[in-house]
């Protein structure tokens, strides 16, 4: 394929792009810039990348860029078993963790926090080998690879929209709550009141800006071998302005932070012993001359270093969460990962 010419090049001469392919979509999109500027986003129409924490805002910009598009004919594949292979050291400490909150909020601090681990790996990867796979097995999926020598390499396959806006409607969901799709039942109500804590924020965020508002009932929905509890929200803004409102008003939502926020990113920040980078920020296409933008939470996503993979997953925690199904929980995540590499 011309496009992943276009990649190998762009690698070699050490000049960003990015590759992704829309949820449902069989179409490989490239965004490939003609020099190696890092360019902050303020706005300008392009690829955007933003970080957990919004102090890091990018852009791969249109105007010093050029786009291609190519067709795939999607390959049947099977989804690989991947051993669970963690360290009793690695779970103790998670779980750790997540008894500390469980702890945290049952004394009133704060109602929800999402924790995450960071699963280092030694391993040295095909980067189109790896996106092509990643990008067969999950059709449902907004898949991404994005490359900057001065930024860095992230790959994901992410099921949570963060809004989509196009002529003046907006699109945007509530994701929380985890299963394993072969031994999944029903919600338990630890799990529906965890995801009604964030459509209720997404709300609450959203009357200020928006012209109005329709939202569906929770619905369960598939993402790999995982199920989560969803709800769609959409409604009319009133313009680009009040969408950048929107965004900063939402990003974190409690689907990757928790809920007060504030209180749930000091946690993050006192007991996370990492930097989450972009993992849980959010990227995607944003476009102000047609006052457009489609843009996705970065979950399910790898960082890929020189001769190392860093693996982000997190898990909601509320005063009913168990340790240790939270941290088997990050497991089954991760393997979604590990699948593809």
């Amino acid at each position: 394929m011309t496009i992943f010419s276009k990649v190998k090049r762009h690698i070699e001469e050490g000049l960003p792009f990015v590759l992704y392919v829309l949820p449902n979509q069989n179409t490989i999109c490239g965004i490939f810039q003609k020099d190696d500027s890092i360019n902050n986003f303020k706005g300008q129409s392009g690829f955007v990348i933003a970080s957990f924490d919004d102090n890091k805002k990018y852009v791969i910009p249109s105007e010093s860029s050029y786009s291609i598009e190519e067709e795939f004919s999607f390959d049947a594949v099977n989804q690989a078993e991947v051993l669970m292979n963690y360290s009793e050291n690695e779970k103790k400490h998670f779980e750790d963790i997540v008894q500390k909150a469980v702890n945290s909020i049952q004394n009133g601090n704060f109602e929800k926090v999402v924790l995450s681990r960071k699963i280092e790996m030694e391993k040295k990867v095909d980067l189109i080998e790896t996106f092509l796979r990643l990008v067969n097995r999950y059709p449902t999926a907004f898949r991404s690879l994005f490359y900057h020598p001065q930024i860095g390499c992230w790959m994901g396959a992410s099921p949570e929209q963060l809004i989509k806006v196009e002529n003046n409607h907006f699109e945007t969901v509530s994701l929380a709550g985890t299963h394993q799709k072969n031994s999944f039942e029903k919600w338990l109500a630890k799990e529906i009141h965890e995801q009604q804590i964030v459509t209720d924020y997404i709300l609450d965020n959203l009357h200020k800006e928006v012209l109005s508002l329709k939202v569906s009932e929770p619905f369960t929905v598939e993402a790999g071998s995982l199920v989560h509890l969803k709800t769609i929200i959409t409604g009319d803004v009133h313009s680009i302005e009040n969408t950048k409102n929107i965004i900063q008003n939402l990003h974190p939502t409690p689907a990757v932070c928790g809920f007060p926020k504030e209180k749930a990113v000091q946690f993050i920040a006192e007991n996370e012993d990492y930097d989450r980078k972009f993992y849980a920020g959010y990227l995607g296409l944003w476009n102000p001359d047609e006052a457009s933008c489609n843009l996705f939470v970065n979950l399910r996503c790898l960082e890929m270093e020189e001769n190392k993979i860093n693996i982000y997953v997190g898990c909601g925690i509320t005063g009913e969460s168990n340790p240790e199904k939270e941290f088997l929980e990050t497991e089954h995540k991760s393997q979604i990962m590990k699948s593809i590499l």
